[in-house]
């Protein structure tokens, strides 16, 4: 059966900076969602490189050795070069060429008033935040989802765009609608509005603590990373902690306030869940024992993610042409868009 022309092409539109190799937060709260989406959506993912410049800009030396650690935990993931187009952002000059003229008409004001602007200069200590580069990169994000709207000239389908974040994120995206609303109430094409409005597209994020208990992140030191061989897992899981009320093996616990509890929600199945409500509010079993069922059901999720980033590992040649691909394939896409946008605006 034919796919209408006229029913709405449903894009999804999202990269993640590169800061290294990914760890178990990075997954569950981004590429393992990004994994499904891929199969109900027409997906487009890339690594943020000039994004890292706006914290990382003194500093640029491990930028390159990054990026090639995240499209092979992306690849490892299961993103699929065949049904998503992956891509360095750098790679696709377009971006920037938006950014630009989005840059020209943003004010001051929606800028500074952006809840993570503030949030972060107060907590990077030892870098000099206050540059345009650090205050606009909200703008660069726009021109990253823009891009990728508008009419698809190949099937001249309407596309209909989205973003996948976290409620902590929706902030970001609302300026991108404003920025487009702004776009389209100076700027048309024949009286047609160029830039769609990007919907969200709330991820379902679990609760997933670090080692220490707290949110798990690089910077506290706390992570369980994609690539960590088995005892590397078990070693980091052992000194975990736990419900502070077992303060002897005797004491019964509740996996409800607990971290590895936590993990076991995430990771293991209904019955070892069943086993561990069972053995810990009766304290038949010890925190040791769970910490072991815990990394037992963290080690299957990560065997098949390893193989698989192996596997591209070991052919550095085809990573290099999927990336070549996504580049060229994002390129087209955004061209689209800036032949509009360029037409629009009178320039170019």
């Amino acid at each position: 059966m034919s796919i209408s022309t006229s029913a709405p092409l449903k894009r999804v539109l999202s990269g993640m900076r590169p800061t290294g190799k990914l760890h178990l937060g990075n997954y569950m709260g981004a590429l393992h969602n990004w994994v499904r989406l891929q199969h109900e959506y027409d997906c487009f993912f890339f690594i943020a490189d000039w994004h890292a410049l706006t914290t990382d800009y003194a500093d640029t030396s491990q930028i390159k050795a990054n990026t090639r650690e995240v499209i092979l935990d992306f690849l490892g993931a299961g993103l699929d070069p065949a049904k998503s187009v992956l891509f360095v952002q750098s790679d696709v000059k377009q971006h920037a060429e938006l950014h630009l003229l989005f840059s020209m008409i943003t004010p001051l004001g929606w800028l500074e008033r952006v809840p993570t602007y503030k949030e972060q200069q107060e907590n990077i200590s030892g870098k000099d935040l206050s540059t345009y580069g650090f205050l606009g990169y909200p703008l660069l994000q726009a021109a990253d989802i823009l891009l990728y709207g508008g009419r698809d000239t190949t099937s001249s389908r309407i596309v209909e765009l989205f973003v996948p974040v976290g409620q902590d994120q929706v902030a970001h995206v609302e300026l991108t609608r404003e920025v487009a609303r702004r776009f389209n109430q100076f700027y048309k094409v024949r009286e047609k509005e160029i830039l769609p409005e990007p919907q969200v597209l709330l991820t379902p994020s679990p609760k997933l603590p670090g080692t220490d208990g707290r949110k798990m992140s690089k910077s506290y030191g706390n992570t369980i990373m994609l690539t960590d061989p088995e005892p590397v897992v078990r070693q980091k899981l052992k000194p975990m902690v736990t419900d502070p009320a077992r303060v002897r093996r005797t004491d019964p616990g509740n996996p409800d306030v607990c971290p590895v509890g936590d993990l076991h929600k995430v990771f293991s199945s209904q019955e070892t869940l069943a086993k561990v409500y069972e053995g810990c509010t009766t304290a038949s079993i010890g925190c040791i024992e769970c910490k072991g069922w815990v990394a037992d059901s963290v080690v299957r999720v990560l065997e098949p993610i390893q193989q698989r980033r192996s596997g591209y590992e070991q052919n550095p040649k085809l990573v290099d042409e999927i990336l070549e691909d996504g580049k060229n394939r994002a390129a087209a896409r955004a061209e689209q868009t800036m032949v509009e946008v360029r037409s629009a605006v009178g320039i170019g």
